[in-house]
């Protein structure tokens, strides 16, 4: 993937967050789709993982199959 080269200015934090802000009071306007490329999204928390682990979700599988089996007897 060809990627323009990163302007010093524009990579900074606060020229970030600053960026950020104003897309946030456009998205506040009745029928504007405002658009958030990856980055912009994990910095507003967008994919923050809180999702059950992969052994809780075996464990609550298995505790429900032994309550269908307690159910038939």
């Amino acid at each position: 993937m060809n990627r323009p080269p990163i302007d010093a200015e524009t990579n900074s934090p606060e020229y970030q967050d600053q960026v950020i802000q104003e897309k946030l009071f456009d998205a506040e306007i009745p029928g504007f789709q405002a658009e958030f490329d990856p980055l912009e999204a994990e910095r507003l928390g967008a994919f923050t993982e809180d999702a059950l682990s992969e052994q809780d979700a075996l464990d609550s599988t298995i505790d429900h199959v032994a309550e269908v089996n307690d159910e038939r007897g």
